[in-house]
């Protein structure tokens, strides 16, 4: 079973409100794409693509199995790490006491992250340099919205684009560019690594690893609170 499962989603609509599209997409061992998904909404927001896309992920990944999600919405991120918990406790809504934007697919999500490790990273959209998986989630949705068609693994479709179709995503790139910050579903912060180092354990971690701001530098991030696993 993977140690962690490494993730991407993203929604389209054109016009917004216009044709809307979901998809998501799952990371394979070598680098590649193993699995993705895309349907149709017919008119919708982006937002709504946004949302769906992300619960359509929970929802085809193992609860039981850390997730790490890689999505450019800053509304569906703020959304689901920041927004999420208040809208709970006011009964769904807002700090304005009017009714939670998309209710039924915020409840969704809250439902499908209960007990779940998983972890948000907002990615930047469009780059050329930029994450490949979100890239690849970007295309599945655009190419979904456009023909309002569903595809995917399970459908045996290919993803728009030769190279996220051959799954020639270069391992070297499987985790976030270096500068970007990661936002916890359990409400920690962590970073991408920008370079090899050691933790305060005497473990190593790699460039790209998740790390966390401890009493003597950087680390793991389960070493924070100073109880650091003996090697």
């Amino acid at each position: 079973m993977a140690e962690v499962i490494i993730a991407a989603c993203d929604g389209a609509s054109k016009s917004n409100p216009g044709p809307a599209a979901w998809a998501w997409v799952v990371a394979g061992a070598d680098g590649g794409v193993e699995r993705w998904e895309a349907g149709p909404l017919g008119r919708a927001t982006n937002n709504v693509a946004e949302l769906t896309a992300l619960m359509r992920l929970l929802e085809a990944t193992d609860p039981a199995v850390p997730l790490e999600v890689r999505m450019d919405s800053t509304y569906a991120m703020q959304a689901v790490t920041t927004w999420l918990p208040g809208w709970r406790r006011k009964g769904w809504k807002t700090a304005a006491g009017t009714p939670v934007a998309n209710k039924e697919l915020v409840v969704a999500i809250d439902r499908l992250l209960s007990g779940r490790d998983v972890q948000f990273v907002h990615v930047a959209a469009h780059q050329v340099d930029g994450d490949p998986y979100n890239a690849a989630a970007d295309r599945a949705a655009d190419e979904a919205a456009r023909t309002q068609a569903a595809a995917g693994t399970s459908y045996g479709s290919s993803l728009p684009a030769a190279d996220a179709a051959r799954g020639a995503v270069p391992a070297a790139r499987k985790s976030p560019p270096k500068t970007k910050t990661v936002a916890s579903g359990r409400g920690g912060r962590t970073l991408a690594a920008k370079f090899r180092g050691t933790c305060r354990c005497g473990r190593s971690y790699a460039r790209g690893d998740l790390i966390a701001k401890n009493s003597d530098g950087w680390g793991h991030p389960e070493c924070v609170d100073g109880k650091a696993p003996t090697r």
